[in-house]
């Protein structure tokens, strides 16, 4: 039977109840569990025993004496000492506990009645030396007792597997218990009058061949035997014997990792020295150790993150530096706009190129304008063929239709002769429309060029939409169709455009020129080259009425400003009833007018700073007008000013007085241009500004 190992519970008056054959007398105990013996079974297990702890009677005479005669043959069993156990009279000794691991001198009679089922093979024992149970009268002794290996009961402790458990008396009892499992159960709880030691299970030195116990016969079967030999007579036994439980086979324990021996420090590798004093555990955190630490591990990332920045600022390639005017954009004459000369029927416009216009009379409605309508097949001719100011331009060959058509003059039509199979120059063809207003010409080109006259018709109304004329309509290339109509506005514009060609201008400036025949023919336009007229275009017939393109040279400011007119629907001039002396009698008026009202005035001096060159970064550089700026045109008149770079583009540094642009006055191929110079020295921009560079 099993009693599981708890502090002692006996008191003066409360003697723990009575075991199986415990001594009267033993109510205080001590507790001691022994490992068990191996025995060939392999049957390991836990067993409990109450020993008392009372004196001996008799005192062995000597006990070492008694050890030492012990018979040869008993090798079997082992010998422990365990540390003294205190007692009250201070006396510190051993209490020898010897367990036969063979056959003793007497066996008892019935070994599995006294022990409860103890399995008869199982009587293998260790010899155990146990710390003196404590006595009032101090005497030091030896007890032997015989422990059998049984299977351990089912209640054992976890913690209990491969012990051996023994409870030895700490000191002398009232009355033996009945019961000792009752007795252990009615201990109290905080007595700490018993001991406990667990002592690990040792393999016997050799393996018994007899496992019956050592000791008398008969019904003392589990009873402590004597110690030794003859000897053992003299010593007193205790009495009580408990029954010991089974032995039960505990769970094969996992093995224990073997520790590495030590390395010493002269072997140990200096890395692992260095980091073994360096390794100090981390101090507690802290708000300022947390925000020390971000900065730690932050700092080198952001330090990063700005070389790179710099660098990349720093390698970005400059932006374009850009020329900006601080000036007035606009200059406006004083006085009150002029009024011109408008001619009393039809309609006419009257403009500068480049500065603006004096107005217009008449309604602006579509009107045929006869051989007005060449300026528009000199014009797509120029376009498709062009040619070098001095040059003659392509061969023109000329067809029979050509030739025969010369003789339309004798019925009112203006022609040139021509000879079919021959040809005749651009040029020539050119001033043969322009300035001899040639029918059967016009019509030659206009095949020569598009193929018919059809396609080429179409391809002058292309180019008519192009250019903005919304109220104009050709139907042939010479105007000699009244479906042929047009606005002054209308013809004002492609005036304009036409006079930027030289080779068209010089053309038009012509009063006469000789053909290939040797034939001179005069300008139809009889105010070239008066009073600077240098053009244009004349048309005539008794359904257009007389009409007239017109273009006229002033020079103002030192500039030559082009003056550019048309009137159309005149009726005959009263002097000779001729529409075309009406046209050019109205023409010439508004001619003058608009050259008597050209003037020029000053609208910045030199030195005066009209901008600044942004280098893109923030650095400004100022530029100044190196000459008085004038501005040509008429009172009222609202003009332009633009500032602009130079053909080279700007400078990324320059010194000051580096001419880095053109303050022009106006538009047109006349207006007014001053160059613009550095007032300081141009750098480029410094480290700074490229660092804080934003876009």
């Amino acid at each position: 039977m099993r009693i599981p190992d708890q502090t002692d519970r006996s008191s003066a008056g409360e003697p723990p109840a009575p075991g199986d054959d415990v001594p009267a007398g033993d109510d205080a105990t001590s507790v001691l569990r022994l490992p068990d013996a191996p025995d060939r079974a392999g049957d390991r297990g836990t067993t409990s025993l109450r020993v008392p702890a009372e004196e001996p009677e008799g005192e062995p005479e000597d006990v070492e004496d008694a050890e030492d005669d012990v018979p040869a043959g008993d090798d079997a069993t082992s010998v422990l000492r365990l540390p003294e156990a205190p007692d009250r009279a201070g006396d510190r000794g051993t209490t020898s506990l010897r367990v036969p691991a063979e056959d003793g001198v007497g066996e008892p009679e019935d070994v599995e009645d006294a022990e409860d089922d103890v399995p008869a093979g199982d009587d293998a024992t260790s010899v155990l030396r146990l710390p003196e149970a404590p006595d009032r009268a101090g005497d030091r002794g030896t007890t032997s007792l015989r422990v059998p290996a049984e299977e351990p009961e089912d209640d054992v402790p976890a913690g209990d597997r491969g012990t051996t458990s023994l409870r030895v008396p700490a000191e002398d009892g009232v009355g033996e218990p009945e019961d000792a499992e009752d007795a252990e159960d009615d201990v109290p709880a905080g007595d700490r009058g018993t001991t406990s030691l667990r002592v690990p299970a040792e393999e016997p030195e050799d393996e018994p061949e007899d496992k019956k116990p050592v000791g008398g016969g008969g019904d003392s079967a589990g009873l402590i035997p004597s110690p030794v030999g003859a000897k053992a007579k003299d010593v007193e036994q205790p009495t009580g014997v408990l029954p010991l439980p089974p032995a039960v086979e505990p769970p094969a324990a996992p093995p224990k990792p073997v520790a590495a021996p030590p390395v010493p420090d002269a072997q140990r590798d200096p890395l692992d020295l260095l980091a073994q004093l360096t390794n100090r555990p981390a101090p507690p955190p802290t708000p300022l150790r947390t925000f020390g630490r971000r900065v730690k591990i932050w700092t080198p990332l952001v330090v990063l993150l700005v070389v790179a920045f710099v660098i990349a600022q720093s390698l970005r390639p400059l932006p374009e530096p850009t020329l900006e005017m601080t000036a007035t954009q606009t200059y406006t004459f004083d006085g009150e706009s002029p009024t011109a000369p408008w001619p009393d029927s039809g309609q006419a416009v009257l403009d500068v190129e480049g500065l603006g216009t004096f107005g217009s009379s008449g309604e602006q409605e579509p009107v045929p304008i006869a051989s007005v309508a060449k300026v528009m097949t000199a014009y797509v001719i120029l376009e498709n063929h062009p040619m070098a100011e001095d040059g003659d331009g392509e061969s023109v060959p000329v067809d029979q239709l050509a030739e025969d058509e010369a003789a339309l003059s004798d019925d009112g039509e203006s022609t040139v002769e021509v000879e079919a199979g021959g040809s005749i120059t651009q040029r020539e063809a050119l001033q043969a429309i322009l300035i001899a207003s040639a029918n059967n010409v016009a019509r030659l080109l206009a095949r020569w060029d598009a193929g018919s006259e059809e396609d080429f018709v179409a391809e002058m109304n292309e180019t008519a939409a192009e250019l903005g004329m919304e109220n104009t309509t050709y139907t042939d290339p010479s105007g000699l169709n009244e479906d042929t109509v047009s606005t002054a506005e209308d013809q004002v514009i492609l005036a304009k455009a036409a006079m930027d060609d030289p080779v068209f201008r010089a053309i038009v400036a012509m009063p006469s020129y000789e053909d290939s025949n040797g034939d001179v023919h005069g300008n139809w336009n009889h105010l070239v080259p008066v009073n600077g007229v240098i053009g244009i275009k004349t048309g005539t017939t008794s359904a257009a009425g007389g009409n007239l393109l017109f273009a006229a040279e002033q020079e103002v400011g030192g500039t030559r400003q082009l003056i550019i007119g048309a009137v159309l629907d005149q009726p005959p001039h009263p002097s000779d009833n001729s529409i075309l002396t009406g046209a050019l009698t109205a023409s010439d008026a508004l001619i003058r007018f608009g050259q008597g009202e050209l003037r020029d005035e000053t609208v910045l001096s030199e030195g005066d700073v009209v901008g600044y060159v942004d280098d893109g970064l923030g650095g400004r550089t100022p530029v100044v007008a190196t000459e008085d700026v004038q501005a040509v045109g008429w009172a009222g008149l609202e003009v332009e000013m633009e500032l602009s770079t130079g053909e080279g583009g700007l400078p990324g540094s320059a010194d000051a007085g580096t001419q880095v642009g053109v303050l022009t006055v106006g538009g047109g191929p006349d207006r007014v241009t001053v160059p613009v110079a550095l007032a300081e020295d141009l750098g480029e921009p410094g480290f700074a500004d490229r660092l804080t560079r934003v876009g």
